[in-house]
């Protein structure tokens, strides 16, 4: 490949990234916070690990889209989080709520802690076994080691 047309393919990556990242028109300074505060407690369904406002993924920015339009359509937060709840399930939450689907997400950690932690202390608090007396000959050969 000749090296201008590699720096031509470059530049034009490079300047269509900005646009592309963009979804659509600037957004008023309340529904910039909005949107902000909303899809820094959203996670990315695709990435899993990062917000959906940090995140590149298709979904992700289809998400977004859809959270603005939302906004703008003047849903409250409330509204937003339990439609997203509703359409994809409480892993689109960073923090879901404390319900009975929930508990062992929330608490499976702290019993799995407890469970170990009694192991811990029932195996250090175990008395070991009394050994029997060595008989006459195990002591004679015991001697015999400890002699040489």
């Amino acid at each position: 490949m000749r090296p201008g047309l590699l720096c031509l393919m470059v530049c034009a990556l490079l300047l269509g990234a900005p646009a592309a990242a963009q979804t659509d028109a600037p957004m008023s300074a309340t529904t910039q916070a909005r949107w902000d505060h909303i899809a820094g407690e959203l996670r990315c369904l695709v990435c899993q690990n990062e917000s959906l406002a940090s995140s590149n993924a298709e979904l992700a920015v289809d998400l977004r889209r859809e959270v603005r339009g939302l906004i703008e359509q003047g849903h409250s937060d409330a509204d937003i989080r339990s439609f997203l709840v509703r359409r994809y399930g409480d892993f689109v939450l960073y923090k879901p709520e404390v319900k009975p689907v929930t508990w062992l997400l929330w608490f499976g950690p702290f019993a799995l802690l407890l469970l170990a932690l009694s192991v811990a202390v029932r195996l250090m608090r175990r008395t070991p076994a009394a050994s029997a007396p060595l008989s006459e000959s195990e002591r004679v050969r015991v001697r015999q080691w400890l002699e040489r």
